[in-house]
């Protein structure tokens, strides 16, 4: 649904919703170029601290993937759709362990049911706002990829049942909400291609490359940046159907895009009230509603740690 209808007209948002085959694959070289060069950075220089922000790096475009598959997978990321399906799937999808198809299909639903009991993200903000303690216990199973392992061996799991019987994972909701995402064996082709991906860098650097710079950010970088995302975009927000207030945008100054919120994924807002519009245009957007005077009346953090703070950083009840 386009909400954005509500507050602006078609003349204002047509040319922002326009997309472009060559921004696209800009942003596509933009996020592996980060990658490679975060790499050779420590090749280069080969000490922990290089190796610290390679992995922080490698992991925030790991993000910066799943954030171009999410365009492709609203068809905004090339105005070409074929290409824009080989994109998100095979160079956004696939690298981070995750099915575009199966993503696009829940992730309207979202779009659909915003902060309502039939959204399948509710799960993400309702345990919101929390605890200081209950924060830390969750950023550190984050980084020391306790978070990732999990979700990782969950997918094996399921997907080698769905090898053998498809009716053995209908016994549990959850189960059976995985093994919709991974039908068709794609998970099997994640794993492929991830395993491709991580004998690649073996071959062009250590044997470990491939382990440290691809799996490990993958595990724990990735699913830190992955939480926080999740808690900026719905947590501790209103649950109503008014579109300026059941999510929020977080402004995010150069190193929280470097590291934490890359591809304007902070304008999340915005991005509800027209989930087609390419996410470079997002901040225009934003521009837009305050010039019309929607400012304050929208949901604006002016940082993460503010988000941290209104989630329950402050609150230091175990």
């Amino acid at each position: 649904m386009q909400y954005a209808k509500q507050f602006l007209s078609s003349e204002d948002i047509r040319p922002l919703a326009e997309r472009s085959n060559i921004t696209g694959a800009l942003l596509l070289l933009h996020c592996y170029g980060i990658i490679a060069a975060a790499i050779a950075l420590f090749a280069l220089w080969p000490n922990p601290l290089t190796f610290l922000l390679a992995v922080m790096l490698i992991g925030s475009r790991q993000l910066g993937l799943a954030i171009l598959m999410h365009e492709a997978a609203h068809n905004a990321l090339f105005r070409n759709r074929k290409v824009n399906e080989f994109a998100g799937r095979w160079l956004c999808g696939h690298p981070i362990m995750a099915d575009m198809v199966a993503y696009r299909h829940y992730h309207l639903t979202h779009h659909r049911f915003t902060q309502t009991e039939k959204d399948p993200d509710l799960k993400l903000s309702a345990p919101f706002p929390t605890t200081r303690a209950s924060l830390i216990r969750k950023f550190v199973r984050d980084l020391t990829g306790q978070t990732g392992v999990k979700q990782l061996v969950g997918q094996i799991v399921v997907w080698m049942q769905l090898a053998g019987d498809h009716d053995a994972v209908e016994a549990a909701e959850a189960e059976e909400k995985m093994a919709q995402a991974f039908k068709g064996l794609s998970f099997g082709t994640s794993l492929a291609v991830n395993a491709g991906i991580i004998v690649a860098l073996g071959l062009v650097g250590d044997w470990w490359w491939g382990l440290a710079f691809w799996l490990l950010p993958l595990l724990t970088w990735l699913q830190l940046v992955l939480r926080l995302r999740n808690i900026a975009e719905h947590g501790a927000t209103e649950a109503s159907d008014n579109p300026l207030q059941n999510v929020r945008t977080t402004l995010a100054g150069p190193l929280w895009r470097l590291f934490v919120a890359p591809y304007w994924v902070n304008y999340h807002l915005e991005h509800h009230l027209v989930m087609h519009m390419p996410a470079y245009n997002l901040p225009k957007l934003h521009k837009l509603m305050v010039e019309k005077g929607y400012g304050d009346k929208m949901r604006v953090a002016p940082s993460y740690w503010k988000v941290l703070g209104e989630v329950g950083w402050r609150n230091r009840t175990a």
